[in-house]
């Protein structure tokens, strides 16, 4: 994936929200928990949108990815399990930032996404590859969505106009590490 963006024209050019991809295998579980986390928290709101897909999407979000956000009091309306060729369209958002947040995914060969979004690798375990009890599987999903969180506030609370490209690209990478 190509890291050649340009913050600065984007933000001169338009006020829109930036497009945020996140990309797993399946998207069913950490991409889904992903999209939903950025398109929720305060500090994104009007700033970003979300949106999650899969290199091979499984056709529906897990039920404990929808369980866990419901109980966090975040809408599931509109989630669903899609190919990341939906963002490849014309006529798909443009996209400003993409992180993999599994490794199969980020070892993929990506399709190609006009706009030359910035992309990172935030790398975490499989909640859905869990298996147990279901309260075991349950915190699996509750540890998987706090990293993301956590990583969702730092990128979101970076200071955009004030980092040139390759600032930006070491502030993602250390964001994926929290």
């Amino acid at each position: 994936m190509s890291l050649d963006f340009h913050l600065h024209e984007q933000s001169a050019v338009s006020h829109r929200p930036y497009n945020v991809l996140f990309l797993c295998t399946g998207n069913s579980a950490r991409s889904i928990l992903a999209e939903a986390a950025l398109n929720h928290l305060p500090v994104s709101r009007g700033r970003f949108v979300g949106y999650s897909a899969g290199s091979h999407p499984k056709g529906e979000p897990n039920p404990y990815a929808l369980e866990l956000l419901e109980r966090s009091g975040i809408p599931t309306k509109g989630l669903r399990s899609k190919s990341w060729d939906e963002f490849a369209q014309p006529g798909s958002p443009a996209l400003d930032f993409i992180f993999t947040v599994c490794d199969q995914a980020a070892g993929e060969t990506c399709p190609y996404w006009p706009g030359k979004p910035m992309t990172a690798h935030w790398g975490m375990p499989d909640p859905a590859a869990v298996t147990g009890i279901p309260d075991e599987i349950r915190q699996a999903f509750t540890d998987t969505f706090v990293t993301l969180k956590r990583r969702i506030e730092i990128f979101a609370s970076l200071p955009f106009d004030k980092l040139d490209h390759l600032a930006m690209t070491q502030q993602l990478k250390e964001a994926g590490r929290a």
